[in-house]
This record gives C-alpha cells, sequence and structure tokens, in this order.
C-alpha cells in the first residue's frame, strides 16, 4: 500500500512545500514558519477543490436527475417489491436510459479520500521524523516544530499530554463536525426539492445523513492530527461556500430557493405568478421537525 500511495505523498508533500516557499517570500524566509504550514495545508485544500470543481458540476447534475426520477424509482420498487433481482436490472435500466449514475454524488469524497489518508500520513511522519516524499532535512524539521494557536500541526488528541494541544483539537473537531451539519442541513432547507409525503425513505436517509455524520467526524477526530483537522474543517467551509453559491444563483428546480428565485425574478421583470391550484396538499419538513397540510387555494373568479 505505501508503494502505491508514493506518488501522493510526494505530491501532498510538494504542494505544502510549493505553498510555503511562496509565502517564505511574503512572510520572511525564516519566520513565522507556523503560519506559513498552516497556510499551505489550506493552500492544498483550495487547489485540490479546484481541480474537483468538475466533479462537484457532476455530482449537482446527478444529484437533480436522481431527484427527478425519484417517481420513476418508486413505481418500480412498488412493482418489483416481491423481486430483489429484478428491481435492480431495471434500476440499472433507468440509470442507464437517463444518463444517471447514483454514484456520482459521492465523487468529490471519494477523490478526496487519497489526499485525505496521504496527508495523514505525512503529518503523521512528521511527527515521527519519518521523511515522505520532498519534505526532509531542515524542511521536515521546520514542519516538525510549527503549531496552530499552540498546538503542533503534527500532534492528536489521543497522542498529546499538552493541554493547550487538547483545548485546540476539540475546537477544530466540534467546528469540523458544526460545519458538516451545517452544510447539510442547508442542502435539505433550501436546496431540496419539497417533498411529499411519498417521499418519506428519501426523508430518512438525508436525516441519517444530516446527524450521523457529524457524529462519526466527532467520534474520528480525536485521531485526526491536527493538520488534518485544519485540512478538513477548510474543505468543509468550502463546500458550504460552493454549495450557498449554487443554491442561490441555480437552484434545484422545485426546492425552496428556485422557488424565491424565481419570485424574485418575478417582481424585478413586473410579471405576477399564477396562483396555485385549489387542493390540499401533505408537506413534510425536510429536518422532520413538523408535519401539517398545507392548504392552497386558487383565483376566485370575477362575477360578470
Amino acid at each position: 500500500m505505501g508503494t502505491i500511495l508514493n506518488p501522493l505523498y510526494f505530491a501532498v508533500s510538494w504542494v505544502m512545500v510549493a505553498f510555503h516557499t511562496i509565502l517564505g517570500l511574503v512572510l520572511g524566509k525564516h519566520s513565522h514558519e507556523s503560519v506559513k504550514w498552516s497556510l499551505s495545508i489550506i493552500g492544498l485544500v483550495v487547489l485540490i477543490r479546484i481541480i474537483l470543481i468538475p466533479l462537484f458540476v457532476k455530482q449537482i447534475k446527478s444529484q437533480r436527475s436522481l431527484t427527478a426520477l425519484q417517481p420513476h424509482m418508486k413505481e418500480i420498487q412498488k412493482k418489483y417489491k416481491d423481486d430483489r433481482q429484478k428491481q435492480s436490472e431495471e434500476m440499472m435500466k433507468l440509470y442507464k436510459e437517463h444518463k444517471t449514475n447514483p454514484l456520482a454524488s459521492c465523487l468529490p469524497i471519494l477523490a478526496q479520500a487519497p489526499i485525505f489518508f496521504s496527508l495523514f500520513t505525512v503529518l503523521n511522519g512528521i511527527a515521527k521524523n519519518h521523511p515522505h516524499g520532498v519534505l526532509r532535512g531542515d524542511l521536515l524539521l521546520s514542519a516538525n516544530e510549527a503549531r496552530f494557536f499552540g498546538a503542533k500541526l503534527s500532534s492528536t488528541f489521543l497522542t498529546s499530554t499538552n493541554l493547550t494541544t487538547k483545548l485546540v483539537t476539540v475546537g477544530l473537531i466540534l467546528f469540523m463536525s458544526a460545519t458538516t451539519f451545517t452544510t447539510q442541513r442547508q442542502l435539505m432547507v433550501k436546496g431540496m426539492p419539497k417533498m411529499d409525503a411519498s417521499n418519506n425513505m428519501m426523508l430518512q436517509q438525508q436525516k441519517i445523513m444530516l446527524y450521523v455524520f457529524p457524529v462519526i467526524f466527532a467520534v474520528s477526530g480525536v485521531n485526526f492530527p491536527v493538520g488534518v483537522l485544519i485540512y478538513w474543517s477548510t474543505t468543509n467551509l468550502w463546500t458550504f461556500g460552493q454549495q450557498f453559491y449554487v443554491i442561490k444563483r441555480n437552484p434545484t428546480p422545485g426546492s425552496p430557493a428556485y422557488e424565491e428565485l424565481q419570485a424574485k425574478r418575478a417582481k424585478k421583470e413586473g410579471i405576477e405568478l399564477p396562483a396555485p391550484e385549489v387542493g390540499d396538499t401533505q408537506v413534510i419538513d425536510p429536518i422532520g421537525q413538523r408535519q401539517q397540510p398545507k392548504k392552497t387555494a386558487g383565483k376566485k373568479k370575477k362575477r360578470r
């Protein structure tokens, strides 16, 4: 496994050293080492996320296609509920027909996983004075002494006995979990189409992601070096900002953000949007806090 990941160790360490060198021209070659190494990790995040923008676009398209296919998927599940194999075959035909891949929504996370593990290994190597890639000699010693608010970048909550390090890691873990929760909630509240009771399974899946992922990060975060926590917190902020931009500028049709944008454009152009048809609709809050019928009324016809 080490042989396979060696090119990634080299790439991660090279990017960090490159940012460290560039920052040295601004902050000084032999000063502010902690700031330079911390910013180098943030620079690594920014570079990776820029490279992954095409995958993010593909992820958005895949999520919207899957949302549009929900009624067809439910029909297949209902029709072949007693035949799992046939159900899977029909689902694959549906995906192929509409050129949709459900795994595409996971591509940005999967693509980052090797970088994440490589950074984890490089930082662990710094803690043990074990060189990886181009991080050797004086650069390795400099990175070993680099700190983030007093905590070594290569230290973890479990391995350090320093109180400052423990406080910094706890703060970063809480921030990492909070940004994970906020990003997922933003998607559910603003970016997803309104769902009725028939989409309850999809709602449950989204709720699991909303509450379980932050807990996973919080529990596993005690094993991450400070540098990895900085990396993951920064990538969460990037994801939140990127998602906010997409929801605001190019929202999913049928979502609250889409309706707000349409209403805003109509108001700007002086167009009156048509009133909804008469009827009652069962509305489920995406966070699951309330479930209530929502009555809609159409326009009354004027009597002659």
